[in-house]
């Protein structure tokens, strides 16, 4: 009996490794989103911002997984501007910037040119990260202001007013 217990130990040892050996592994993660109503007010907050600047727009705010959470066109905003406000939203996203600042590198790196190719991307002004915590938690993009720097101005309005909310979420 003693000689069979020996010999079944060491087959299981040269067998190689058990479950109980290997390395513990995370299989799920968490992941932080912005509430509905966080979204609808960035996105009502961006928009009259613009508004009170005499200018009609689209604006859209994407989950971190670029999913649209609100999309919102102003009465006379133009056609294509709800597109444009959701792809700037993904560029930012893509890109972990704002779409301005994306924009400007891309122009000065000419190993860069061809990024503006690819699908979801649009290299003008207006798109923003929403981050809290250092994770990206979503992203909002505005299209249809006079130039790129305003659409962003009206961005950075949306997101400052949760901003306070941001700093402080688990």
């Amino acid at each position: 009996m003693k000689l069979l217990t020996i010999i079944t130990l060491g087959l299981s040892f040269l067998s190689g490794s058990s479950h109980a050996d290997e390395p513990q592994i995370d299989v799920l993660y968490s992941v932080m989103k912005l509430t509905p109503e966080a979204a609808q007010l960035i996105a009502k907050r961006a928009m009259a911002d613009c508004r009170s600047k005499g200018a009609q727009i689209s604006v859209a705010v994407l989950d971190g997984g670029g999913h649209i959470q609100v999309l919102l066109r102003d009465r006379l905003a133009g056609f294509s501007t709800p597109e444009g406000a959701i792809l700037k939203a993904k560029t930012a996203i893509n890109f972990r910037s704002s779409t301005s600042l994306f924009t400007e590198a891309v122009k000065n790196d000419p190993d860069a040119a061809g990024i503006e190719h690819l699908p979801g991307v649009l290299l003008l002004g207006g798109g923003l990260p929403i981050e809290t915590s250092g994770s990206l938690v979503g992203a909002v993009g505005v299209a249809g202001a006079p130039n790129g720097e305003m659409d962003e101005q009206c961005a950075q309005a949306g997101i400052d007013a949760v901003q306070d909310e941001l700093e402080f979420a688990d």
